[in-house]
Parts: C-alpha cells; sequence; structure tokens
C-alpha cells in the first residue's frame, strides 16, 4: 500500500496473522471465493486512494514552499508545510483584507463573543466561523505544544485555571493566530522570546 505515512505496523500486521490462522465458521466455498475476490477489489482502490493522496500532498507542498508567505509561516512552531498550507488557502494572502488580528480571530471562531444585558454578562465561543481554518489551527496549536516551551507553559496555565482541553487549545490559537497576522503583516519571522516572554523568570504567559 503506498500511502507515505511514518508509522509502525509491524505489531498490527502480526497480530492480523495470528486471527486469520485461527480456526473459524466457514461459508460455502463459491462464497469464499467471492468474497475473497471483492476484498482484493477494495484493496485495490484503496491503494489508488493512498497514492493520490501521497501525490497531492507532495504537490501542495512544493506549491507552498514557493508562496512568498511561506518562509514566515514556516518559522513558527507547529506550522509544517501541510498545515501552513491549510492556514494560507483559508486567510488567503491579502494582506488587507484583515485589517486587524482581531477580525481574523474572529473569522477563525477564537475571538470570544462578550453580551451584556443589565448585570449579566456571557462570554462564549463563536459558532459562525470558516470551520476548515478553525481545524486547522486545532491542529496547529496541538503540534506547538512539542515545539515551543512557551506555547506549552501558556497552555498548562490555562488548563491550571480551569480551562478543558479544547478550551485551552482554542485559547493558545487565537494568541497564536494574532501574532502570525502581526508577522505576516510586518514581514517578520516568529521569535520565541517576543511570542512568549519570560514571567518572573518563566516561560509562562
Amino acid at each position: 500500500m503506498s500511502c507515505d505515512v511514518p508509522r509502525d505496523i509491524t505489531e498490527d500486521a502480526e497480530r492480523l496473522h495470528t486471527l486469520f490462522r485461527q480456526p473459524t465458521a466457514r461459508q460455502l466455498p463459491a462464497v469464499e471465493e467471492a468474497m475473497g475476490i471483492r476484498t482484493k477489489a477494495l484493496l485495490i482502490q484503496l491503494n489508488a486512494v493512498c497514492k493520490a493522496v501521497d501525490e497531492l500532498a507532495k504537490a501542495v507542498e512544493r506549491s507552498f514552499r514557493t508562496h512568498p508567505d511561506a518562509p514566515i509561516m514556516l518559522s513558527f512552531p507547529g506550522i509544517g508545510p501541510g498545515v501552513g498550507a491549510r492556514l494560507l488557502a483559508e486567510m488567503g494572502d491579502d494582506r488587507t483584507r484583515f485589517a486587524t488580528a482581531g477580525g481574523l480571530k474572529a473569522y477563525a471562531g477564537v475571538a470570544p463573543i462578550t453580551r451584556a444585558s443589565g448585570k449579566r454578562k456571557y462570554v462564549g465561543r463563536r459558532f459562525v466561523k470558516n470551520n476548515r481554518l478553525n481545524h486547522a489551527g486545532h491542529l496547529w496549536a496541538f503540534a506547538t505544544l512539542t515545539h515551543s516551551l512557551g506555547a506549552n507553559a501558556h497552555y498548562r496555565r490555562r488548563r491550571e485555571i480551569g480551562d478543558w482541553d479544547a478550551q485551552a487549545l482554542r485559547h493558545l490559537f487565537n494568541r497564536m493566530l494574532g501574532q502570525l497576522h502581526h508577522c505576516l503583516q510586518q514581514r517578520v519571522f516568529y521569535d520565541e522570546s517576543v511570542a512568549f516572554p519570560p514571567v518572573d523568570g518563566s516561560t509562562l504567559a
């Protein structure tokens, strides 16, 4: 099978071989032969799809790396060619499209909504958003946890004050997206010390 994704399938293959060798209920020979033919046909289709996905991913990476915004985006922790291409496709490369970082955050669905009525105040998440950008941002935020000490510390701090996992990741994406907007507008690369300045000698922000 072609899908070019690094993974160790040896253990799964051995487990399946063991299961298939065990005695089991049988079908009529003609039925078993038909089921085998169907299974082979499905595997051929799956292999073709995997090959197409691999080729598409390589084409997307080649195209993304030639874009003027690519070096800046790739300087951010957690952004690889795949996530970077998805972010760029959904945000667009017209730097006048979002005059402020707040506009981009609202479009991505990570800027909170605040409603006030009398003495009551409600702060909640947005349900009207670009879902593709929001999903790519979730993947980005998750990846930063292992690529940025500052982002990881920020996420942990949000969890400590009561955020559940998705809330903390959304808050992290909100912050990182604002930084990405700034860097793209100013044509500067990501700087960890600026993005997450030390607080009292720590990396918390």
